[in-house]
């Protein structure tokens, strides 16, 4: 194979499992690989093939699974994945080595042919090599083993993050529209027992806005609020100067707002006093990703929460040139 073609390898390490040692990579093409030698060591196997033989485009199914006796518990997607990768590790030196999805589905085979009574007196130290892989493959994912010893998690982490905040949050400050409908302030004064008046609808207690963050902005993929806040300007004396939803995509970020926002709407107007609020709202994203989120003290409204500072003229004036109405705690 002309080695200007062979996948490359852009992480590595060593991944160790029921005491098996294996050298493991990322490669090029998002496949995760383990090493040919680990691998068949891994499952009591020789580390080298009889007479030194290479696996080249002209043999495709490795030894180990040629036997005949074990045929009828191989599938196609084992033939498929037990086609030896050719690639280049990090030194530049040509390496073979095979898909790490095949080493949980290989151990899985010869144990269940071990247990069927399959497995010939040669082949038997190999499913009880492959039952002590099968548990060890019980509560971890081969996967997430390579790319934790590879390091690679970390950029896979921040690739998906990247990918997500570029979705959802615009390059530009988007001119102002009216996102939060009267009707959101308007359940959060009803289930609090406060007062809609227009005095208190303008001068807002200033824990609206960090419960409209946890309860809107928040249910966001994570991430989003904290590049919202990073994202949007500040006056000197700390006062945002834009609103939140303004650094919003409008054919993802916004969307997503409005799908949020109707959500908690629809579960306040069910409820009929704030904390019976939070017990339904804990339902419903229980029901969405099987965790409980907030707590009544997190939402919790205390005395003197609606103290807040006054903008600056300053800080209205740049408003005033971000197209930004003035200041009602709506993020």
């Amino acid at each position: 194979m002309n080695k200007e073609t062979l996948l490359r390898a852009t992480h590595s390490g060593q991944i160790e499992i029921a005491g098996f040692k294996i050298d493991c990579y990322n490669l090029s093409n998002g496949e995760r690989a383990l090493s040919r030698i680990g691998f068949l060591k891994a499952i009591g196997r020789r580390g080298k093939a009889k007479g030194g033989r290479r696996y080249d485009s002209e043999f495709q199914t490795p030894v180990f699974l040629t036997a005949s006796n074990i045929k009828g518990l191989i599938t196609n997607d084992i033939i498929e994945n037990s086609k030896p990768i050719m690639f280049s590790d990090l030194t530049g030196n040509e390496s073979i080595g095979y898909r790490a999805n095949l080493l949980p589905a290989t151990a899985y085979l010869f144990a269940e042919a071990l247990d069927r009574g399959l497995l010939k007196t040669n082949q038997k130290h190999i499913g009880e090599q492959s039952k002590i892989l099968v548990k060890g493959f019980l509560n971890v994912s081969i996967i997430s083993l390579v790319d934790e010893a590879t390091g690679y998690q970390y950029d896979r982490e921040r690739n998906e993050l990247q990918s997500i905040l570029k979705a959802y949050i615009s390059e530009e400050l988007m001119p102002w529209q009216k996102r939060f409908p009267d009707i959101f302030y308007r359940e959060i004064f009803r289930l609090n027992g406060w007062d809609y008046t227009v005095r208190n609808i303008h001068n807002k207690p200033s824990v609206v806005g960090a419960w409209t963050n946890k309860l809107i902005y928040g249910q966001l993929p994570k991430g989003v609020l904290d590049e919202l806040k990073r994202k949007t300007p500040k006056s000197l004396a700390g006062h945002y100067l834009a609103r939140f939803h303004q650094s919003l995509t409008e054919d993802i970020g916004n969307p997503h707002l409005h799908a949020q926002l109707s959500s908690v709407i629809a579960v306040m107007q069910i409820s009929d006093e704030w904390k019976q609020f939070i017990s339904n709202f804990n339902k419903l994203v229980s029901r969405r990703t099987g965790q409980l989120e907030l707590t009544f003290e997190d939402l919790e409204f205390k005395e003197g929460a609606n103290k807040t500072s006054s903008p600056t003229s300053i800080d209205n004036h740049l408003r005033g040139l971000l197209n930004v109405p003035p200041e009602n705690k709506d993020r």
